[in-house]
């Protein structure tokens, strides 16, 4: 049985990495064989918290997805992105600079998937007035999008996971995630003017153009864009509350869905549609091939061996998770990664005496995961949404134009992030 779990699950593996059949069907696919295997029972798939889907993750992305549904017809992210660009005067740099902290932002509340989605037809459009090319500022963007999702429980898959499997609140996230993301997001933006030399000249007519652009006309309901503005600080509030309240986040977000829908009287053709059903459906059926791994003990025996590589000792652990989830990371999707390593961090943690230096491997793997999202072109969704959103615009991007960038932001943020998790949790100690 394990020799099936782990055939699969690197046939599957290698299946998502190379793009050549789409990953849902993959993951389903992956997920009936273990099943129709006998690997894992219906009971093992549907109900058990240690080899079964992860409803808390489907359901946290599912509340989300449908709240920003409903915000889309605000207007409010056309808004913020003309208002931007206006206040850069049209200059390209800046409105680079400007689009990138708007995404960085974004993506730490809403998931970064969601936040490209919406930014980068914005994008295209302020490019297009600008008459230079969007693909260094999309790729900006996507850059920014991991980094700032790396912020908050919500703002990255990974994250998600992470907080389900380790029990780390909404709260543990920001007090712990965001000082390294907010510094991420710092080099990056320094990064910018040497990353995209030579993509910043613009034609003086093109700039009083979008300088004439009236942000107000993006805004379609107002009355809609208040109701949204208060269930998404009722949602918020939620989740930074949901330790002394005793509700998960899966079940704010369910909530704050529910309200919003009947508040605003949207009718499902109005917000479904922003539902990535093949998302949940693909999160789904890798939660069930990784559960055949813990069925079998396959993830327990890598756990000893990595608590064997490291000596026991936590910062070599730590650094050892860092490196190699960035790497890993980069190179495949990081959310079958981060779903696999999940439950070695977590036998390695319990190994080790130090409550905060046992939490430092999460926040090594969250951060390794987020940040080497940003490796390759496959490294993350956010880049094959932003990347296929490209594509169909007629300025595509290649994986080699992505990866070159990428791989140098990659290894500057992880470089930047290990003597971050050193200096507070071996040095400091908290």
């Amino acid at each position: 049985m394990a020799v099936v779990a782990v055939g699969v699950f690197i046939a599957a593996y290698v299946l998502i990495a190379t793009e050549r059949v789409p990953k849902t069907v993959v993951a389903l696919t992956g997920a009936a064989m273990v099943v129709a295997f006998g690997v894992l029972s219906s009971e093992d798939v549907f109900y058990s918290h240690e080899t079964g889907i992860d409803w808390d993750v489907i359901f946290l992305l599912l509340g989300m997805m449908i709240i920003v549904g409903v915000l889309r017809r605000t207007g409010v992210f056309e808004y913020v992105a003309i208002w931007a660009a206006k206040r850069a005067k049209g200059s390209p740099l800046k409105v680079m600079v400007l689009l990138v902290l708007i995404t960085a932002l974004a993506s730490a509340f809403l998931d970064n998937v969601t936040t490209v989605l919406l930014i980068a037809p914005v994008t295209l459009l302020v490019c297009e007035r600008l008459d230079v090319s969007p693909v260094p500022f999309l790729i900006a963007e996507v850059f920014a999008s991991n980094i700032g999702g790396a912020a908050t429980l919500i703002g990255d898959p990974p994250n998600i996971i992470i907080a389900s499997r380790s029990g780390l609140s909404f709260n543990d996230f920001l007090i712990h995630m965001t000082p390294i993301a907010g510094l991420g997001i710092i080099v990056l933006v320094a990064m910018l003017p040497l990353l995209f030399r030579g993509s910043f000249t613009v034609d003086p007519a093109r700039t009083a153009e979008v300088m004439a652009l009236d942000e107000r006309e993006a805004i379609k309901d107002r009355r809609l864009l208040i109701i949204c503005g208060i269930v998404l600080a009722l949602v918020f509030a939620g989740f930074i509350g949901h330790a002394v309240l005793h509700v998960e986040p899966s079940v704010v977000a369910l909530i704050g869905a529910g309200l919003l829908v009947l508040l605003s009287r949207s009718r499902p053709a109005e917000f479904m549609p922003s539902v990535e059903w093949e998302t949940l459906l693909f999160f789904a059926g890798l939660f069930i091939m990784v559960g055949a791994l813990v069925q079998t003990g396959v993830i327990g025996r890598l756990a000893d061996a990595a608590a064997r590589a490291t000596g026991g000792d936590p910062l070599t652990a730590t650094m050892l998770i860092l490196f190699v989830s960035a790497l890993l990371s980069g190179i495949v999707d990081n959310i079958p990664y981060t779903a696999a390593m999940s439950p070695i961090v977590a036998q390695l943690s319990h190994g080790i005496e130090d409550p905060s230096q046992a939490n430092a491997l999460w926040w090594a793997l969250a951060i390794g995961a987020d940040f080497g999202g940003n490796l390759t072109a496959i490294g993350a969704s956010a880049n094959v949404v932003v990347i296929g959103i490209a594509a169909r615009s007629a300025t595509p991007i290649s994986f080699w134009e992505f990866t070159r960038k990428g791989a140098v932001v990659t290894a500057v943020t992880v470089l930047l992030a290990a003597p971050y998790l050193w200096l507070r949790y071996f040095v400091l100690g908290h």
